[in-house]
């Protein structure tokens, strides 16, 4: 039991520090450089910055999946019920962070520039993202009940959303606060 609170433990820093390295990365992206680059080299940079948030991503997911079994302590029978819907959760949440994602590329590409009109536009869609990931996990805490009981739904859904609020505060720390555009 020591052990697998270690992991877990463990994991959970590793968690913690995946999203942070992302949006460093992101911000770094986006600091002005003293040259211009050229179409092709921002081309090839854009493509190895989603390169590099894929493969971010990926370990994300897997961390909270490793995470997830962990804690919630499922035998045989009720993996085998419990996991093929967590995947189809994860995919659905992937679809909905990319929205997100965007979100935030386009927050950055208008940080400089912002106006009253943008930020507005801006919120609206963190709002309507925050909407939509709610009632997913909703959907899929149904979907965990109806398999295995509530007990073991309210589980998955206390798991889900510590980790959804570590991301969550990893990501939104690191955004700088909007200001007036110039």
């Amino acid at each position: 039991m020591k052990q697998r609170i270690a992991v877990s433990f463990f994991v959970l820093v590793l968690l913690i520090s995946v999203p942070m390295a992302l949006t460093q990365e992101q911000t770094q992206s986006q600091e002005p450089e003293k040259k211009a680059p050229t179409a092709s080299a921002t081309g090839a940079q854009d493509k190895n910055i989603q390169e590099y948030i894929e493969l971010l991503r990926t370990n994300v997911r897997q961390q909270k999946a490793e995470i997830m079994g962990a804690v919630m302590q499922l035998d045989v029978d009720q993996a085998a019920k419990f996991w093929p819907i967590y995947s189809e959760y994860d995919a659905e949440l992937t679809k909905l962070n990319n929205l997100r994602l965007a979100n935030i590329q386009e927050y950055a590409r208008n940080y400089d520039q912002m106006t009253d009109a943008k930020a507005d536009e801006l919120i609206q869609n963190a709002l309507k993202y925050r909407k939509q990931r709610s009632d997913l996990v909703a959907q899929y805490y149904g979907r965990v009940k109806a398999s295995l009981g509530a007990i073991q739904a309210a589980r998955f859904l206390q798991i889900e959303d510590q980790l959804l609020l570590i991301i969550d505060l990893q990501i939104e720390s690191a955004l700088p606060i909007v200001t007036q555009g110039s």
